[in-house]
């Protein structure tokens, strides 16, 4: 059987009451909405009053939902911290167990050398600074690499003196003047400084290519790899430059000979420090005079 096409509310007392107060609603809402225009066109001041007395009334209800969606929104994220977190805490941990047997090597290793020196009696020493000036100015455009100190002799600038930046090694004096000097840099081809790598101690030579960086050649080895971001210090072999003063740093890994970035750029150099050699010659003794 099709059903009726009458759709009135009938008998049903809650459709009737549903209907007419949906009647009633709609009609009010009506009149309010046109009251409301009707001051917004005609009583502006009113009308904001209405306005912000409604804000004033819904801002605790819109916050405390603004809450409860950012409450429900950050569930999923700190699971996923928590999961993260705890990832991050046992590599830690396996970190700092591998530090720690580091640590205890190196300790050993300190107090051992402590040992050793003591019994050998050597004797460190200190190199002491002669000057502090600035470079004010350095070849770039010649296969050379030379830099202008602005001290010289009368400030106790004398050659074969190493020079150095707060970064690294920068080169040594070559000639001096009454109030500058010049300084061969280590990426000059004529420059070679004794080496060795911070990770192992494996010593090496720092030569100078001329444009700016240095090959690091291998010394009696063969077949030595180099890794990316080796660390170069000067070993203090020769007695010029003290040991410890950065150098380079390995730009590419390879075989036997690597190129590698110096630490000091002169370019960027506002001042240097002119130190005495390290182990310098002891004087020559005097020729004894010829027998009559």
């Amino acid at each position: 059987m099709a059903p009726a096409r009458d759709r009135r509310t009938g008998f049903s007392r809650r459709r009737q009451y549903s209907t007419f107060f949906g009647y009633v609603l709609a009609v009010a809402g009506a009149v309010v909405g046109a009251a409301l225009l009707v001051a917004s066109v005609f009583n502006p001041p009113a009308f904001s009053a209405a306005r912000m007395g409604v804000a004033t009334l819904t801002a605790p209800v819109a916050s405390v939902i603004d809450t409860l969606a950012d409450a429900a929104a950050s569930v999923p994220a700190a699971i996923g911290s928590w999961f993260r977190v705890h990832g991050e805490n046992t590599a830690l941990r396996a970190e700092v167990k591998r530090s720690r047997a580091l640590l205890t090597a190196a300790r050993t290793i300190a107090y051992d050398n402590r040992r050793l020196r003591a019994l050998l009696a050597v004797r460190d020493r200190t190199p002491e600074a002669v000057a502090t000036a600035r470079l004010v100015g350095s070849t770039a455009s010649s296969g050379r690499r030379f830099a202008l100190l602005n001290a010289g002799r009368f400030q106790g600038v004398r050659p074969g003196m190493p020079v150095r930046g707060p970064n690294g090694l920068v080169g040594r004096v070559l000639e001096t003047g009454p109030i500058a000097a010049r300084v061969l840099l280590v990426t000059d081809p004529e420059s070679l400084v004794p080496v060795r790598r911070t990770r192992d101690g494996m010593p090496a030579i720092a030569a100078g290519r001329g444009d700016g960086r240095v090959d690091i050649r291998s010394v009696n080895a063969t077949n030595v790899r180099f890794a990316t971001g080796d660390m170069f210090v000067t070993s203090g072999t020769g007695g010029l430059y003290a040991p410890g003063v950065p150098v380079a740093q390995v730009e590419s890994a390879g075989a036997d000979s690597v190129v590698a970035i110096p630490y000091a750029a002169p370019d960027s150099l506002d001042f240097a420090l002119v130190e005495r050699p390290f182990m310098p010659m002891p004087p020559s003794p005097p020729a004894r005079p010829a027998a009559p």
